[in-house]
C-alpha cells in the first residue's frame, strides 16, 4: 500500500526534515507541502491525499481548526513543538501526535500506524482483515506495546483516554486515544460496544446480572442505546431448554 501524503507547517526547516523522512519511507509518496493552512485547503481540494503531517500552531488557521474543516477525508498526524496540544489532538481523532524535534523512528512508527489503519478499513477486505487480526500496537507512556486480542477483557473509554483491561494483568493499559478509534480497529464479531464508555470481548463474558456484565468485582452497564445489538449477540449464543 502506498499512501499519498502532504505536509503543512509554517517552518520551512520543519517541512524539509519531514520531506527527507517521507523520501526514505517506501510506502509514502509526497503529494505536496505548504507553509499556510488556508492555501493548503485549496491545494488539497485539487489533490486529495491519504495522510497529512500537520503543525498545530500556525497563523490564520491553526492545525486543530484545519483538522475540523478537513474532517474524515484523510488521516492526520500532528507535528508540534508544544506538548500541551497532545490531548486536543486526540479529541479531533488524530491518528498520532509527534513532538518536535521529530526523529525518524517515531515518524516511521506513526506512518506504520496509518498504513495499518488503511489496510484494516479499506475496500472489500475490511471484515476479512479484521478477522485475521491477532494483536494491536498501543501507544502508552511514549512507547508502543503489543497486545494480543485474545487477552483483552474489556475497554473503558474516559474523556481523552482508554483503559484496556487484560486477562491476568493487575493493571489496565492506559493510552491517549478515543474509544471510537479503537472500536474501528477491533473485529466487530468479537468485540461489542455495550455502553458509550465500554467495549467488551464477547467470548470473555461469563456472567450477566441485572443488565450488567460482571468481570470479577467490576460491573459494566449495558445502556439502552446498545441493548438491542447486545441482546441479538446473546441470543445467537444462547441455548433455551424445552420442557
Amino acid at each position: 500500500m502506498i499512501l499519498n501524503c502532504y505536509i503543512i507547517d509554517d517552518e520551512p526547516l520543519a517541512i524539509r526534515l519531514l520531506e527527507s523522512y517521507v523520501e526514505k519511507t517506501p510506502f509514502l509518496h509526497l503529494q505536496g507541502s505548504c507553509t499556510n493552512a488556508v492555501t493548503a485547503l485549496a491545494d488539497l481540494t485539487e489533490k486529495p491525499v491519504d495522510l497529512i503531517f500537520l503543525d498545530i500552531q500556525m497563523p490564520e488557521l491553526n492545525g486543530l481548526e484545519f483538522s475540523k474543516i478537513i474532517g474524515d477525508k484523510c488521516r492526520i498526524i500532528f507535528t508540534t513543538a508544544f506538548e500541551q496540544y497532545a490531548v486536543d489532538s486526540y479529541r479531533v481523532n488524530a491518528l498520532d501526535y509527534l513532538l518536535k524535534p521529530i526523529d525518524y523512528h517515531d515518524f516511521l512508527n506513526a506512518c506504520e500506524k496509518a498504513c495499518q489503519w488503511y489496510e484494516l478499513t479499506s475496500g472489500n477486505n475490511t471484515t476479512r482483515k479484521k478477522d485475521e487480526l491477532k494483536s494491536i500496537f498501543i501507544k502508552t507512556d511514549y512507547k508502543l506495546v503489543q497486545i494480543e486480542l485474545d487477552k483483552i477483557l474489556y475497554v473503558e473509554g474516559l474523556k481523552d483516554y482508554v483503559k484496556i483491561y487484560i486477562e491476568d494483568e493487575p493493571h489496565p493499559i492506559l493510552s491517549l486515544m478515543s474509544l471510537k478509534s479503537l472500536e474501528d480497529v477491533l473485529p466487530s464479531d468479537r468485540f461489542i460496544r455495550v455502553h458509550r464508555s465500554f467495549i467488551v470481548q464477547a467470548d470473555k463474558i461469563k456472567i450477566i446480572e441485572r443488565n450488567r456484565i460482571v468481570f470479577g468485582k467490576q460491573y459494566i452497564p449495558i445502556s439502552d442505546s446498545y441493548k438491542n445489538n447486545f441482546q441479538a449477540m446473546i441470543n445467537q449464543r444462547s441455548i433455551t431448554g424445552k420442557s
